[in-house]
């Protein structure tokens, strides 16, 4: 019997993404075409990031095993542009008409709110979803459950550049009037480059608003006139969790794909078991020596020579020998995944050696500070200086800086990190994170950046933000250190001196001193919980109503967490440059350097925590070599550390 026409119906809607069937093809393309048509009526607008999915669930919140029901919107056509005539199942009038243009098209402030959901009509917990964001703190933690291929549609509206292997941010848009499951991608720069097709947004639609899985997407090709290539990461929790075993029954029943979980285990075992073949190795070999040892050690015992530390390979055979060369475990044990939990001496492994800081310049004392400062405090100040003042790469340089580098092709710059491209110069960080050991003078070095940039520039009132065991410090090392016919005007906002300030105010100070605390009530004054304050009054008055010629943060890793009320009282200050001094950089996981690099300005798409998390902090636990790369010259662009041991550090006592 002939099947009935709502059968065939559910048929077709059943779409296979595991790979192994094509029948899908042809039924996308179909939606691309009749979109181009649709679309090629109207023009695109551009978007800034907005809310998108939340993170995959816990154990505690494992989804049903059971196949979803479909989504909304599947009968609608192909795009995301309002269609011509009937086929809609609402009216989009009175909730949008307010933002629509006289030739008919959507404004950014109308796409803007697609990214939520519309308060007055019931969509269950959405507004919950959708407030979630892709930068969630454990989304490091994630595993691979399966890649995508598919494509972008209506990129004809795209002005940007698209490189193959950017990487691009995946939206929910459950606001959009024509597809309530509507997958919008944008550069890491927040500029819309189009849509998933309609019948693959509406199958991970469900599992990107629910927290089953977590996507991430990089352009796999070239950009054709409407579509774009792009490979599309499903995340999830761990595989062996309760949550991840019923995600991945819940992935096959729909028929998305799992194959990279099985491809993950098979590389594991195959890496236990190459660990396991040079434990034994290198349990023979031990064996071998110790054996040969003894031997010669009996051979003694009959009168013969007695080997010597100097000429016997079999000296303390006991334990290995360090001189000798590396066994297979040591390889294979050197080439373990990255773990991020362990990385103390991450600014030593991964900044400047030590040779390329002996030969840093040197900049020339401010004539204003008093105390000797010695070659290193020198080679530091003039580093400070260069960071304060970068300058994109020059056309036709092959130079990389801070990441950006000129296009290979265009008149554009490229993020090594990302490849997002722009044609306007990258905003470059005016600061940095200066990391030397305690007791080398990082105090000092900042004074006299303050005192250099004021001679050669004028005035400009810098926010110091410290913990109050060292707040006094700082007044008291620029009295120390600075000729008093010279000295700074220095205030301290603080418990009594924390009185009602606005910009003009401030300026009248070369330096203000405050806590974290005390920045932090200016920041949410109505206590633990509250929101912060509403944009106008929070720059009416206080330390946001200024713009800092720069903002200095004394033991800056206090703020290493990137979801605290601290780290978001800092990085909403207004300032020209910022800096970080910490000794300790990164304490617990390479997020907390994130948080640092949010705070001095990091551009490129590396100040979204999804994307840090995508291009860095899981490949390295991976094991990915080019990302050690990466995180080397991260830190070579942004940090300066030295260490009391390094040769070219004489710690003579400074004459006053």
């Amino acid at each position: 019997m002939a099947p009935s026409k709502n059968e065939a119906k559910r048929k077709r809607a059943e779409v296979d993404l595991t790979g192994d069937s094509t029948d899908d093809d042809a039924s996308q393309q179909k939606t691309q075409k009749t979109a181009s048509r649709i679309n090629a009526q109207r023009r695109g607008e551009q978007t800034t990031p907005g809310a998108s999915q939340t993170s995959p669930r816990s154990s505690d919140q494992a989804p049903s095993s059971s196949v979803p029901g479909q989504s909304q919107s599947q009968n609608n056509q192909g795009g995301y542009v309002y269609p011509p005539g009937a086929g809609l199942q609402r009216s989009f009038a009175s909730p949008y008409s307010s933002y629509r243009l006289a030739d008919g098209t959507h404004s950014q402030a109308e796409r803007e709110s697609w990214l939520f959901a519309d308060d007055n009509e019931d969509h269950g917990d959405m507004d919950e979803i959708v407030s979630s964001t892709q930068g969630a703190a454990d989304n490091d933690e994630l595993h691979l459950f399966g890649n995508l291929p598919t494509k972008i549609v209506g990129v004809q509206y795209y002005r940007g550049i698209a490189n193959p292997g950017e990487y691009v941010l995946l939206r929910r848009e459950p606001g959009n009037p024509y597809d309530r499951n509507s997958i919008r991608v944008d550069n890491v720069g927040g500029e819309q480059i189009g849509h998933i097709p309609r019948r693959i947004a509406a199958k991970l639609a469900s599992y990107m608003d629910s927290g089953w899985l977590f996507v991430e997407g990089r352009l796999s090709g070239r950009m054709g006139q409407f579509d774009c290539p792009i490979e599309v990461d499903l995340l999830g929790p761990g595989p062996h969790s309760q949550a991840g075993k019923q995600l991945v029954e819940k992935m096959k029943a729909d028929k998305l794909p799992t194959k990279a979980l099985l491809d993950a285990e098979r590389r594991e075992k195959q890496r236990q078991k190459e660990m396991e073949q040079a434990r034994k190795k290198r349990e023979q070999e031990e064996k071998r020596k110790l054996a040969e040892a003894r031997k010669a050690a009996a051979g003694a015992g009959k009168g013969g020579a007695v080997p010597t530390s100097q000429d016997s390979e079999f000296t303390n055979q006991t334990m290995p020998d360090s001189e000798s060369e590396p066994v297979m475990s040591d390889l294979v044990e050197a080439s373990q995944r990255f773990n991020p939990r362990q990385v103390s001496n991450t600014t030593d492994q991964y900044g400047l050696q030590e040779e390329a800081l002996k030969n840093m310049p040197l900049a020339s004392k401010p004539d204003s500070i008093k105390t000797e400062m010695l070659p290193f405090q020198l080679q530091a100040l003039q580093w400070l200086l260069d960071q304060e003042s970068p300058q994109p790469p020059s056309p036709g340089s092959k130079d990389t800086i801070q990441l950006w580098k000129r296009h290979e092709s265009v008149d554009a710059f490229t993020n090594i990190a990302t490849n997002y491209s722009t044609k306007e110069a990258p905003r470059l960080t005016s600061g940095g994170i200066l990391a030397d050991d305690m007791g080398l003078g990082k105090t000092l070095e900042m004074i006299s950046l303050i005192i250099a940039d004021a001679e050669k520039f004028g005035c400009g009132s810098t926010l110091i933000v410290a913990p109050l065991s060292v707040m006094s410090n700082w007044s008291g090392q620029i009295a120390h250190h600075v000729h008093e016919n010279m000295a700074l005007k220095v205030y301290t906002y603080h418990g009594s001196g924390r009185v009602s300030m606005k910009a003009e105010d401030f300026a009248q100070y070369d330096v203000v001193v405050t806590t974290y605390q005390t920045l932090a009530m200016d920041y949410m004054p109505r206590g633990k919980g509250a929101p912060k304050q509403p944009e106008k009054k929070l720059r009416a008055n206080g330390l946001y109503s200024m713009d800092w010629r720069r903002v200095i943060l004394d033991e800056g890793h206090a703020v290493r967490n990137p979801a605290s009320k601290g780290a978001a009282a800092v990085t909403s200050l207004m300032s020209r440059s910022r800096w970080v001094l910490t000794g300790t950089p990164i304490i617990n996981s390479l997020k907390d350097l994130y948080s640092l690099l949010r705070f001095i300005g990091i551009t490129g798409g590396l100040n979204q925590l999804e994307i840090f998390n995508s291009v860095l902090i899981r490949p390295l636990k991976a094991g990915d070599p080019s990302a050690t790369y990466l995180l080397q010259a991260v830190m070579t662009a942004f940090t300066l550390r030295r260490r009391k041991e390094m040769a070219f550090i004489d710690l003579r006592l400074p004459q006053l």
